[in-house]
C-alpha cells in the first residue's frame, strides 16, 4: 500500500514554484507494541473524554481547545480562530534563505522527511530549485505547517528528490552549561589516550545501519511468539556486573588486551548487495482472535497456517562498541 502524505502544497524560492507532497521517512509501525487490556476479562481497555467535574462522557463537537491561566481559568480558543491566524506557510514551503550544512547544530534536528513533486507537473521546477541547492553545497531553509503549528525545515538533495528535516526552535533546546557545570577538569596522561585510542582503533569500521539488530525487539518477538505457541518460560538470572573500576589505567589495559583477542570489524565485500530490511510486524506475529487467556490457548493448540509463520528471526551483527 503507497504512503499517504503528510503534508501537500507548493515549494517556492522566489517565483519558481512547483507543487509537492511530504512523506515521513521513517516509521514506528513495524516496532511491536501493545493494547493495554482487562486482566480479569482479557478485554481492551477503552478511553472515554469525560468532563473533569461531572465525570460525564463529552461528544467530540463539544470539545474546544483552551489556554489554562489559572486553577480553574480557561481562555477558549475555537477552531475558526485558529483558522483565521493560519499561515502562509499551511500551503507553501517558502526557502528563506540558504545556509552551510556544517551550521546546523545537531540539537535542533528533530525528524527527516521525503519532498517529492506532486502529480505529473511541477517536475522542472522542482529539478531546478534542487540542483541549485545541490550545486551551492548547502541547505535550504523554509518554513511548513504540519499538526496546525508552524515548524522550520531544513531541505538537502537527496538522490532524485529532498529531504526535508524539521528543526527545533531555540526555545527548545537546553543549554548544556548547566549541565556541564560539574563535571570536574581532570588531566588524562598521554599513556591513558593512546590505550584509547588503541581500542578505539580496534572496534573502527563503516557505518553500515543494515546490521544493527534491535536486541529488544527480538526479544519481544521471541516472548510473544512463545507464549503463543503454550512454550513455559522460565526467569532469567540477573546479569553479572563489572563491578567498580578502582585503576583506570588497569582498566583501559585490560579492555585492549580483550579487544586484541576479538576479531576485528569485517571488511565491506565489494559489490555486496545490502541486507533486505526485515519483514515486518504483521508477517511475524501471529494474530491471537478472541478475548483473554483462553482464547490464546485454544488457539496454540491448532497448527498455525503456513503463511502466517513468523519470518523475522534476531540476526547476528557485531556489537557496535
Amino acid at each position: 500500500m503507497a504512503p499517504r502524505a503528510n503534508w501537500k502544497g507548493f515549494l517556492r524560492l522566489s517565483l519558481v514554484t512547483c507543487p509537492v507532497a511530504l512523506y515521513p521517512a521513517t516509521s514506528d509501525t513495524e516496532k511491536v507494541s501493545f493494547n493495554q487490556i482487562n486482566r480479569k476479562t482479557g478485554h481492551r481497555i477503552k478511553y472515554a473524554k469525560v468532563d473533569a467535574d461531572t465525570g460525564e462522557e463529552v461528544a467530540a463537537e463539544d470539545i474546544i481547545k483552551g489556554y489554562k491561566v489559572d486553577t480553574d481559568t480557561y481562555i477558549e480558543v475555537t477552531k475558526d480562530e485558529l483558522d483565521d491566524i493560519a499561515l502562509e506557510s499551511t500551503h507553501t514551503i517558502e526557502i528563506d534563505e540558504f545556509v552551510p550544512k556544517t551550521d546546523i547544530d545537531n540539537r535542533y534536528l528533530i525528524r527527516p522527511y521525503y519532498l517529492v513533486p506532486d502529480g505529473k507537473v511541477g517536475h522542472d521546477a522542482f529539478a531546478v530549485i534542487r540542483e541549485t541547492i545541490r550545486s551551492m553545497n548547502k541547505v535550504a531553509i523554509g518554513r511548513v505547517v504540519l499538526t496546525n503549528r508552524e515548524h522550520i525545515i531544513a531541505l538537502e538533495p537527496l538522490d532524485k528528490g529532498l529531504m526535508g528535516t524539521l528543526l527545533r526552535y531555540p526555545y527548545e533546546v537546553r543549554g548544556e552549561k548547566e549541565y556541564f557545570d560539574g563535571i570536574q577538569d581532570v588531566k588524562v596522561t598521554k599513556d591513558m589516550l593512546d590505550i584509547a585510542r588503541h581500542i578505539v582503533e580496534k572496534k573502527s569500521g563503516s557505518f553500515e545501519p543494515e546490521r544493527f539488530e534491535d536486541h529488544y525487539e527480538a526479544a519481544l518477538i521471541d516472548l510473544i511468539n512463545k507464549k503463543r505457541s503454550g512454550v513455559s518460560l522460565t526467569a532469567k538470572a540477573a546479569p553479572k556486573t563489572a563491578g567498580n573500576v578502582i585503576n583506570l589505567m588497569d582498566a583501559l589495559k585490560r579492555s585492549l588486551a580483550s579487544e586484541k583477542q576479538s576479531p576485528a570489524p569485517a571488511a565491506k565485500a565489494k559489490g555486496k548487495k545490502p541486507r533486505k530490511a526485515a519483514a515486518g510486524q504483521r508477517e511475524m506475529l501471529l494474530p491471537i482472535s478472541g478475548s483473554g487467556k483462553r482464547a490464546a490457548r485454544e488457539e496454540a493448540k491448532q497448527e498455525p497456517k503456513k503463511a502466517e509463520k513468523p519470518v523475522r528471526a534476531p540476526v547476528r551483527s557485531k556489537k557496535a562498541g
